[in-house]
């Protein structure tokens, strides 16, 4: 299965090397120059290093021809519909939340400032909206008492990220498709906390 990998940061550059260790090939990648702190981008730099092309603009001829699925990892760029058409299967995300609560930006911050129990991930095809696309595939886990949004992400929710890309992407692979309806009724958004409690450049 041939994959573009849209993203930026750590999380970024983990989902490429899952993609490259479980024998997908990487056609592309797309990330920032710089990162937050100035320094080359960590999938960039990533994608370097496995000999992988990298743009620093995500239009539609951007992505290779044959590319079967487009991975979005901490992608902050709007993937849009031309976009995903360049892509057989069309794109995928991470959202650090249980969608379809806590849509939006900040979600791990959101849940943290509800005082909520449990929060998840979940991996969901993405569409025209703010992550509201069908889902592939969704897990909880528990918040601890002394969770900071930086921590409950690089101790719980990154993790099942990498998680449940890769089982999505297995599953893909052997021909199975899953996309389960997000339930409207139960939808939440909250706007961006503009770098209070955010993740800062992890």
């Amino acid at each position: 299965m041939k994959i573009f990998v849209a993203g930026q940061q750590y999380f970024g550059a983990e989902v490429l090397r899952l993609c490259l260790a479980n024998s997908f090939r990487v056609v592309g990648a797309f990330a920032p120059e710089r990162s937050v702190g100035g320094q080359t981008d960590r999938l960039r730099a990533a994608a370097a290093e496995a000999g992988v092309p990298c743009s620093s603009e995500l239009a539609p001829e951007v992505i290779p021809p044959g590319t079967d699925l487009i991975v979005a990892a901490h992608c902050h760029a709007f993937i849009s519909g031309p976009v995903r058409e360049r892509s057989r299967l069309g794109a995928i995300g991470y959202h650090p939340s249980l969608l379809p609560l806590h849509r939006g930006r900040d979600a791990i911050a959101w849940a943290l400032r509800f005082r909520e129990r449990v929060t998840g991930g979940t991996v969901y095809w993405m569409d025209d909206g703010a992550d509201t696309g069908p889902i592939a595939a969704q897990r909880h886990v528990l918040i601890q008492p002394d969770d900071c949004p930086a921590g409950l992400w690089r101790r719980a929710l990154m993790p099942l990220g990498l998680l449940l890309f890769s089982e999505v992407l297995d599953e893909l692979a052997a021909g199975r498709i899953v996309r389960v309806p997000q339930d409207e009724r139960l939808a939440t958004w909250e706007p961006s906390l503009a770098g209070h409690g955010r993740l800062g450049a992890v």
